[in-house]
């Protein structure tokens, strides 16, 4: 059953043939089909996620954003597969369906700025850019770091910003963010990133041991300051790693 990916999303394992050159149109056509497996997951899962659609501006966004353009050309045939892939460095791209929630909860709009911790290949920052002002995503990995910050500029992602570091303690030159987004599990919810993240906004992360199931949690911080949690859906990420 597709579910059983869906709550496993954060690692991958796939070894996947050389691919064959591929027509835009081609990999258009495979967008619309991946758009289209997102929502019937949306269907599946929304006894979990409490919703049987998402903001219809979220998934125009997700039949835009040329996935196969954050994948290894080794992987180009299974980009618009419905499911996590290894992108280098022990880390993941993650399921397009998971990116789709997450991005969906963080209900963004177009004058906000986000916070990313974990840039990994700049997929998620990629689809988070087309819905908001500024997307600052930081990457603890310095080699992944500089490979993202060339892609985002090669693509012409000028409203985001690629920064080197432990996403654990944020980014204090840029807070406060309207909405933090997480792409790797913490055994917590970052204290720094709560203080960082503005009154009324919105940050998703998954919580839990690594390597095992965690769940996706919605952190909601009132007008007053008061924070509220609720967890959605379980997964499975990649650690988030540092010095603590």
């Amino acid at each position: 059953m597709r579910i059983i990916a869906i709550i496993t999303t954060g690692l991958a394992f796939l070894a996947a043939a050389p691919a064959r050159p591929a027509r835009a149109d081609d990999f258009a056509r495979r967008r619309r089909a991946m758009v289209e497996a997102i929502s019937e997951d949306v269907v599946r899962t929304s006894a979990l996620i409490g919703r049987e659609e998402f903001d219809p501006r979220v998934m125009e966004v997700m039949g835009e954003v040329e996935r196969h353009k954050f994948v290894p050309e080794r992987l180009l045939r299974a980009a618009y597969e419905n499911r996590p892939l290894p992108i280098g460095y022990g880390q993941t791209i993650s399921q397009p369906y998971i990116v789709a929630l997450m991005t969906d909860l963080l209900e963004v709009g177009p004058g906000d700025r986000v916070f990313e911790v974990g840039a990994g290949s700049g997929y998620q920052a990629a689809v988070l850019a087309r819905l908001v002002d500024r997307v600052h995503t930081m990457e603890i990995i310095p080699g992944l770091a500089a490979e993202c910050r060339e892609r985002m500029t090669r693509l012409g992602y000028e409203n985001v910003e690629v920064l080197t570091g432990d996403g654990y303690y944020g980014w204090e030159e840029g807070a406060p963010y309207d909405a933090i987004i997480v792409t790797a599990a913490a055994p917590h919810i970052p204290p720094p990133l709560i203080d960082q993240l503005k009154p009324g906004g919105r940050m998703v992360i998954p919580v839990g041991p690594p390597f095992l199931n965690q769940q996706l949690t919605l952190v909601e911080k009132a007008e007053d300051g008061s924070v509220t949690t609720r967890q959605v859906l379980p997964v499975r990420f990649v650690p988030l790693t540092g010095e603590r």
